[in-house]
C-alpha cells in the first residue's frame, strides 16, 4: 500500500429506479446487486467494494427514498436514511431523463443540509436517454435543488459515459487511510444472499405489474456438491392466494422461467454450475406484518423517544 493511499465510504441515495444499482455494478465490473425497471427492487443496504492500488472505495447502495404505503416502504426509508451516517462522501444519484419530481424535490434540500458535515456530489444518470437540446434545461433544474457546492456530473450507467470523472471526483474526498476491506472482497453479502436477490430480480423481470412487490424469496438450503457445482433449495413467498397461480403460470411455466432466467445470473456470479429448485408459498399481506417481515431480514428499528 503506497503512502497516498485513501480509502472511505460513499453512499448512494436518490428516490427509487433512478440506477443506483446498475451503478454500482458499473463501477464494479460486475454484477453484485440486481436490477430491474421496477422500482423498489433494493430492499436493503449492501456494500459494493472496489480497490484498485491508489484506493478503496466501498459504495454503500441502498433502497429509494420515497412516500411509504406498507411498513416494508417504512424499513427501506430507515435503511437508505442510516446509510447517511458515518460515510465520507455522499452521491444523490437522479435520473436526469425526467425533470425533477416531488420526492427528488423533497429529498433535496435534506441532503444539501448534510453537505455541510458530508460532501455532496450529484450525479444525473441516464443522459444516454436525453436529446442534446434537453441535456442543459434538465440538469440545470437538478442544479438547483442542492447546495450551491454540490458538484455536478451528467452521467450514463448503462453505457459508461462519464463515469471516469465521476469516479476522479468521488476519489478526491476519500480520506487518506488504510483499507477496511480485503482487495479480494467485493461486497459484504454472503454468496446465498446475493442468490436470494438474484431470484427475486428474475421475478420482479418475469411476472406481472400486481404481483412483484409482494415477493420475497428465502434460502432454504445452499449445498456445495463439490465438481458438480452447487444445490440450492428456495421460497418465494407472495402475499394472497390469487398470486400463487401467476407466479407457477399454467403447467409450472412461470415458475420455469424464473428458475431458468435466476439460475443464470446466480452461475455467471459464482463461476460455476448451480441445481436450483424453487416453490411458492402463501404469506398473507407479509409487508404489512413486522413479524413477518423479521423472517426475511427486514427489521424496522424503534426510534427512541425524547424525553
Amino acid at each position: 500500500m503506497n503512502s497516498d493511499f485513501r480509502s472511505g465510504f460513499v453512499a448512494i441515495v436518490g428516490r427509487p429506479n433512478v440506477g443506483k444499482s446498475t451503478l454500482i455494478n458499473a463501477l464494479l465490473g460486475q454484477k453484485i446487486a440486481p436490477v430491474t425497471p421496477k422500482a423498489q427492487t433494493t430492499r436493503r443496504r449492501q456494500l459494493g467494494i472496489l480497490t484498485t492500488d491508489d484506493m478503496q472505495m466501498v459504495f454503500v447502495d441502498t433502497p429509494g427514498i420515497h412516500n411509504p404505503r406498507h411498513k416494508l416502504g417504512k424499513f427501506l426509508n430507515q435503511e437508505a436514511e442510516e446509510a447517511l451516517l458515518g460515510v465520507d462522501v455522499v452521491l444523490y444519484l437522479v435520473d436526469a431523463s425526467e425533470p425533477p419530481g416531488d420526492e427528488d424535490k423533497w429529498i433535496a434540500p435534506r441532503l444539501s443540509r448534510l453537505s455541510r458535515q458530508t460532501p455532496l456530489v450529484l450525479a444525473c444518470n441516464k443522459i444516454d436517454l436525453i436529446p442534446a437540446q434537453s441535456l442543459t434545461p434538465q440538469l440545470e433544474a437538478y442544479q438547483a435543488l442542492v447546495t450551491e457546492d454540490a458538484q455536478m456530473y451528467p452521467i450514463s450507467a448503462t453505457t459508461g459515459e462519464g463515469l471516469e470523472p465521476l469516479m476522479a471526483a468521488l476519489v478526491s474526498h476519500l480520506p487518506g487511510e488504510k483499507p477496511e476491506y480485503s482487495p479480494e472482497q467485493i461486497t459484504d453479502l454472503y454468496e446465498r444472499d446475493i442468490a436470494a436477490e438474484l431470484i427475486r430480480e428474475a421475478c420482479l423481470l418475469k411476472l406481472r405489474d400486481e404481483v412483484p412487490h409482494g415477493v420475497a424469496v428465502r434460502i432454504d438450503e445452499f449445498t456445495e456438491r463439490g465438481d458438480e457445482g452447487a444445490y440450492i433449495a428456495a421460497t418465494i413467498f407472495i402475499e394472497r392466494e390469487s398470486q400463487k397461480g401467476i407466479v407457477i403460470g399454467r403447467g409450472g411455466e412461470m415458475l420455469k422461467g424464473i428458475g431458468t432466467m435466476a439460475r443464470g445470473e446466480i452461475e455467471e456470479m459464482s463461476g460455476r454450475k448451480v441445481f436450483l429448485e424453487l416453490r411458492v408459498k402463501v404469506l398473507k399481506d407479509w409487508r404489512k406484518d413486522e413479524k413477518a417481515m423479521r423472517r426475511f431480514g427486514y427489521r424496522i428499528k424503534k426510534k427512541n423517544k425524547r424525553k
